[in-house]
């Protein structure tokens, strides 16, 4: 996908790495059960911090984290989690590294009962909602979905998963195609959710 610069969303700014996120991958529908994992992992270790402080540590992220494969993740300990407090290349913060061991281990019992895509995927029934928004000011900060969901998340044992957490992690993973209408990303997303 491509977007002009003076149409495409407006949070994404103008560095070549939130243009390409933006462009490629933000809305796009994700149904693999992982990718949807690391995501909700990496929008939880983004709480009080910028996306784009994320996404240029996401690499780093992802080799520390063993590719986000949670059978490996639910399996560490303090050590572990000593080891990447000391890992300047991510964001070093006690809770939301412990919060991830915790949500590896959810993860999996979630997927072996449900299926953790299906789990997820559930919220929107089967609907990917095409939001007409004109402005980023439309745009909630969670809905009553991204609510029940974080609730539902909580439950499993998840962390670092609050109703506004979890509405980005929809909008990023397309459960809503929340790309300005006057975004020429908007029709490609919208297409994609048939």
């Amino acid at each position: 996908m491509n977007g002009d610069a003076q149409t495409r969303c407006g949070w994404c700014g103008t560095e070549q790495i939130y243009v390409d996120y933006h462009d490629h991958e933000w809305g796009v529908p994700e149904r693999d059960s992982r990718a949807l994992w690391e995501k909700l992992i990496l929008d939880g270790f983004q709480a009080g911090l910028s996306w784009i402080t994320i996404l240029k540590k996401r690499d780093s992220f992802r080799t520390a984290f063993e590719g986000f494969r949670p059978d490996i993740i639910a399996h560490w300990g303090e050590d572990d989690i000593t080891r990447l407090l000391a890992n300047p290349g991510i964001v070093r913060h006690r809770g939301k590294i412990a919060g991830t061991i915790l949500s590896a281990r959810a993860f999996l019992r979630i997927d072996q009962r449900d299926g953790f895509s299906n789990f997820i995927w559930a919220f929107q029934d089967g609907k990917i909602p095409q939001n007409q928004w004109q402005t980023l000011s439309q745009v909630p900060a969670q809905t009553p979905v991204s609510q029940a969901m974080s609730k539902a998340l909580k439950a499993e044992g998840f962390t670092f998963c609050g109703p506004t957490i979890v509405y980005a992690f929809m909008q990023a993973t397309g459960m809503v195609n929340d790309h300005l209408v006057t975004c020429p990303c908007h029709a490609k997303v919208a297409a994609m959710a048939g």
